[in-house]
């Protein structure tokens, strides 16, 4: 079987740590093309990878041979990207957060679907293995009822990993629309929904600008959770959390706590009412500050979508309920009031 055609769009630090990387190490695919409006990035990026350079989107996609896409760009471009790539015959891997409203999102799923072509998020907390670990406990009656949990993602801001360092979009509110909680925020809005398999139904938020200076997007967010079932929970996103990054989860049941990424030898800890516990060393989670995410799992999972004609691991559709939570903490602060999805 020929291999997969793949185009990177953006070749920032996301495509540069994760997307590029994964898709070299992957014998099922080569990279072929890459775009950037930096041509000098582009250049060295298409050299690294023997691949064509661009430096507009719109003359990558009308090659006909490419099959996929990533869509590593800022955020305001997710949707324009994304749908223009699916009406090109393209299938779309789209980092998160997908869109900047819900009605984007329709159009980047209305689009895939109408041409047949594979979408997909990239939320690859789902992958991580106490993640995945957590799930299946969670899943098989260990905790017992679920009452609360909180999750937190923080780390010292964009600006110490960006490749364009403190001029990165990410501090420009027209490109990034939203900062801490679209950057970091959403990952664990997916991920809540992932472990308890249930939606949020209403949304709390705190959303603030208070620990970078000279930009409009948020660096701190906490808001409360509550689920279909009433669990309720916190979660976090901040850009201040200095010297050390906070990716840590805890889910607390009737029968167990369980402890996610919160201890540095082991990756989930189950504690449970009966005295036992039991310690995880699953492997620590990936961050960009140890020099990419080679194994995040997420481009794997693309290709063999793709490949093997099969529904991809985090649709449209769930990147879109992900995002939904994400909006609807920006409106509780605007409003100052609770929201319901």
């Amino acid at each position: 079987m020929s291999k997969l055609k793949i185009g990177v769009i953006g070749c920032g630090s996301i495509a540069k740590l994760r997307h590029l990387p994964e898709y070299a190490a992957n014998n099922q695919v080569e990279i072929v093309a890459v775009c950037d409006i930096v041509e000098e990035r582009v250049k060295e990026t298409a050299e690294l990878y023997n691949a064509k350079a661009y430096t507009n989107y719109e003359e990558l996609l009308l090659d006909e041979g490419i099959d996929a896409i990533s869509v590593c760009l800022p955020n305001y471009l997710h949707a324009t990207v994304s749908i223009a790539a699916s009406n090109a015959g393209k299938h779309v891997l789209c980092e998160k957060p997908m869109a900047t409203s819900r009605e984007e999102a329709e159009r980047m799923i209305e689009a895939a679907s109408k041409n047949n072509k594979k979408l997909m998020i990239g939320h690859n907390q789902r992958f991580v293995p106490s993640h995945e670990k957590a799930r299946q406990l969670i899943a098989n009656g260990d905790l017992g009822k679920i009452y609360s949990f909180r999750t937190t993602f923080g780390h010292a801001g964009p600006e110490g990993w960006s490749v364009d360092g403190r001029n990165s979009w990410f501090f420009n509110k027209e490109e990034a629309f939203i900062g801490a909680m679209g950057d970091l925020g959403v990952h664990k809005t997916d991920l809540m929904r992932y472990l308890l398999d249930e939606e949020f139904q209403e949304v709390a938020g705190f959303v603030e600008t208070n620990a970078k200076k000279d930009t409009e997007v948020d660096d701190n967010a906490v808001c409360v959770l509550k689920t279909e079932s009433g669990i309720i929970g916190t979660l976090a996103a901040s850009w201040a959390y200095s010297p050390n990054s906070d990716n840590s989860t805890v889910i607390y049941g009737e029968k167990a706590i369980l402890r996610l990424e919160d201890d540095p030898q082991y990756s989930l800890i189950a504690q449970y009412t009966n005295g036992e516990v039991v310690k995880y060393e699953l492997g620590a989670i990936q961050s960009n500050e140890e020099g990419g995410q080679h194994t995040s799992h997420v481009i794997d999972h693309f290709v063999s979508a793709i490949v093997n004609d099969t529904d991809v691991a985090i649709s449209g559709e769930e990147g879109m309920k992900s995002l939904e939570v994400v909006l609807a903490a920006l409106e509780s602060n605007q409003n100052k009031t609770i929201v319901s999805i």
